[in-house]
Parts: C-alpha cells; sequence; structure tokens
C-alpha cells in the first residue's frame, strides 16, 4: 500500500495563476481586475501577489445574501476626531459624514449599526496595545477588520511659547494648572488618566476648566482663549501652541465590517492616502508617522 505524502500547507500569498485557478476565471480576467483595482493585490515584491486572507475576504464581501430587512448602516464616520482623517474624508470624495463623539462611543455606534466606519486610539494599560483590546470587547462576533491609519504624537498644548514654563504632567498637575480635558470615553482621555496612573495620580488630583472639549481643536481653543492653562491633545492640533510630546507612538486605527473595508467610501479614503497631497499635508500638520497606514492590524 502506497504510503500518502502530508500535502504542503497552501501559502498565504498567491501567484495570478493561482488565484485565477481559485477564483476559477482565466489569468487575463485577474489582469483586468487588477487594472480596475477590485480585488485585492500587492506589488511589495516586484510582481503580483494576491494574499489570500484578503482575497477570502472580497470574496465574501460579494456574496449576494437573501433580504433580511435590515437596513444597512447610514454613510457615517462615527469614533474619534482627527485632523488628517477629517480633512481627507472630504477630500477623497468618501460621502461620508462625521460624528466624531469619541473612541469608545464610535465603537458602539459601529457595533450597532449606527455607522460605516469608526476611528479609535485606545490604550489598554494591562497589554500595552492600541485598540485590540477595545475592539475585541465591543465586536465579538465575526466580520470585522482594523485598518492602521497613522501613528501619532500626544502632549500637553500649552500657550503659545509656553509661558507658565510647563515641564511635564507632574508639574502642571502639582502646581494646579487648569487642564483643558475630554468626555469619558475620548482617547485622549483614557490616554490622559493612564498617564496619570504611571505617575501615582488620577483625574480627581486635576485642576480642570470649567466645560471639557468635544474634540482636538476644541481643546486647542480653550487654551488660546484662556480657559485652560495645558491639556493632552495632539501635535496636529496644536498650531501656534506650545507643545511638549508625551507619547509619540499612539496608534490611531479604523474599525469596518470587511464588506465596509471594500466598498467605495473605503477605498476612495485609502487610495487617496497613498498620494503625495495627504503626505504634504501630514508633514503640514506635524506629529503623523504614516510608514503603515492601510495595514491590516486585526481581522476579526
Amino acid at each position: 500500500m502506497q504510503e500518502t505524502l502530508p500535502q504542503p500547507a497552501p501559502s498565504s500569498l498567491m501567484t495570478t495563476a493561482e488565484v485565477a485557478g481559485y477564483l476559477r476565471v482565466k489569468e487575463r480576467t485577474i489582469y483586468e481586475m487588477v487594472a480596475r483595482q477590485t480585488i485585492p493585490f500587492s506589488r511589495a515584491t516586484g510582481k503580483l501577489l494576491f494574499p489570500r486572507r484578503l482575497v477570502d475576504a472580497w470574496l465574501e464581501a460579494q456574496t449576494e445574501l437573501p433580504g433580511t430587512g435590515i437596513a444597512p448602516p447610514p454613510p457615517i464616520y462615527a469614533g474619534s476626531n482627527d485632523p488628517l482623517l477629517d480633512w481627507a474624508l472630504r477630500q477623497a470624495g468618501t460621502g461620508l459624514a462625521v460624528l466624531a463623539r469619541g473612541s469608545m462611543q464610535g465603537l458602539a455606534d459601529l457595533a450597532e449599526g449606527r455607522a460605516v466606519l469608526a476611528g479609535c486610539h485606545l490604550l489598554d494599560p494591562d497589554s500595552g496595545q492600541w485598540n485590540l483590546a477595545a475592539v475585541r470587547a465591543h465586536l465579538p462576533g465575526s466580520g470585522h477588520v482594523m485598518i492602521h491609519w497613522a501613528r501619532r504624537a500626544q502632549g500637553l498644548i500649552t500657550a503659545p511659547g509656553n509661558p507658565l514654563g510647563i515641564t511635564g504632567l507632574q508639574d502642571a498637575v502639582a502646581r494646579g494648572l487648569r487642564f483643558a480635558t475630554r468626555a469619558e470615553g475620548a482617547g485622549s482621555q483614557r490616554l490622559l488618566d493612564v498617564l496619570l496612573a504611571r505617575a501615582g495620580l488620577t483625574a480627581g488630583d486635576l485642576t480642570t476648566a470649567a466645560r471639557p472639549a468635544e474634540t482636538h481643536a476644541d481643546l486647542a481653543a480653550l487654551i488660546e482663549t484662556g480657559e485652560a492653562d495645558c491639556g493632552l491633545g495632539l501635535q496636529a492640533a496644536a498650531g501656534l501652541l506650545g507643545f511638549l510630546p508625551l507619547v509619540n507612538d499612539e496608534s490611531f486605527d479604523l474599525v469596518m465590517t470587511r464588506r465596509a473595508y471594500f466598498e467605495p467610501p473605503v477605498q476612495a479614503l485609502l487610495g487617496f492616502a497613498r498620494t503625495e497631497a495627504f503626505a504634504s499635508r501630514a508633514a503640514h500638520l506635524g506629529g503623523y508617522d504614516l510608514a503603515d497606514t492601510g495595514a491590516v492590524v486585526w481581522n476579526g
């Protein structure tokens, strides 16, 4: 009896011939799909390769399902406010309205079908990872994907020239300076809580401004108008104000269904993020690292 040899595991990357066989079409059809950018592909090695995992997700997104009576989510971006993303959503012609109510609320909106796309920057203090724990908690089922948008610099925003001579977070707290804060559930407020805990402090140790800021721009305005002395915010929102960096590698990620990933709004956004205009805008704002923009971080 002839021994049956074990078959090698399928490669995670397929060639043009392999993906044509996998989809049961001619290679010419695959080249046409690549030209129209209607199938996931990569030219990272100088030749066409097709990630099997993304091809499978693309196939799932194209599957026609019987009517369920469930309306598709509205064309809304929900979640955390990001100056570069807000601008790119408009410039790319995505057609998505922006409803920026914080990272936690954005994930809730996505989970409950009130948005098609959510942005978050939530640090898990136990693992030190960004976003993954929160995304898994809000979206425990399958069918979602998280895409990296940018690494960002967060720090203390101060009045122009830092006239109070603030040296850091502990110094500002010890002197009772007025902090501009964000609403509970905002990623920046969660980050501030983590940074305070690392310094042996809590939010109760802060002297805060009369009202919380709704966005990074709103926080900067509170400081510029003298309603607050400082606050944790993005370098990109500081403009001509002072900025003391505290975290330089915050990960801001975008979460969506697998189907939404292949739909025109998200593809238009990710396509625009590869342009020179996008890179120039990020450099102008400051505090962005775009090295991994568009990379798949998690496929649930």
